[in-house]
């Protein structure tokens, strides 16, 4: 399966999650210029400069593997068409970041709108996900399912989180950005983005307080 960026363009199928950015700032300059202007070739090669970082982040945000990689698309199809309107006035970095944060965005907003759509029916709150056997667990399988659940209540407290405090939450904790960052980001306050952490882990907690209690079933 591969992304199609333009008609005539193409970035590979699997992307390197251990990945490192190529070249000096002046070479990541010239070659936002090229792609700017048209350079399919150059674009290639901002793809593979940035495409850990989207990677570790649609997977933070998506559900499923096939969903993190339908946002992984987005994210550099949004940066493709939206590439004219870079202007240098931050790193680039940030805006790939801004990029991909607005298609993650988009992204919680709908799957809290499919999740309240589905908890209307009868039973559906009962209903389990389909899960995912690892086949390297086999030797302890009682620990498998344990750490099975805790994980599932993890992603289960995260999933109630407004999208933007989840986001938030996600840039500081697991993508380790510091607040100033993820403030030029979103577009925001350090003040804010500070806030929205605080509720976040306000939030989490509450959700999760058996869990650190030592109570969880």
């Amino acid at each position: 399966m591969s992304m199609t960026l333009s008609p005539e363009m193409t970035a590979s199928a699997e992307p390197d999650a251990g990945a490192t950015p190529i070249g000096t700032p002046i070479d990541v300059a010239l070659n936002i210029r090229a792609a700017q202007a048209g350079d399919h070739t150059a674009f290639e090669l901002l793809v593979r400069q940035h495409e850990a970082m989207v990677l570790r982040l649609v997977r933070g945000l998506a559900r499923q593997p096939d969903e993190a990689w339908d946002l992984y698309q987005e994210t550099f199809t949004k940066l493709f068409t939206t590439l004219p309107r870079f202007r240098f006035e931050c790193a680039f970095s940030t805006w790939v970041y801004r990029v991909a944060t607005n298609a993650g965005l988009d992204y919680l907003r709908r799957q809290r709108v499919r999740r309240g759509l589905w908890f209307q029916y009868p039973g559906a709150a009962d209903a389990a996900p389909p899960q995912v056997v690892d086949p390297s667990a086999g030797a302890d399988p009682e620990r498998t399912l344990l750490n099975h659940e805790l994980q599932k209540r993890i992603n289960g407290a995260l999933a109630k989180l407004p999208a933007r405090q989840r986001l938030v939450f996600e840039l500081r904790h697991f993508q380790g950005l510091k607040l100033a960052l993820i403030a030029e980001i979103l577009h925001t306050t350090e003040a804010t983005a500070k806030n929205a952490l605080f509720r976040a882990t306000r939030r989490l907690r509450v959700e999760l307080d058996d869990l650190e209690s030592g109570d969880a079933s």
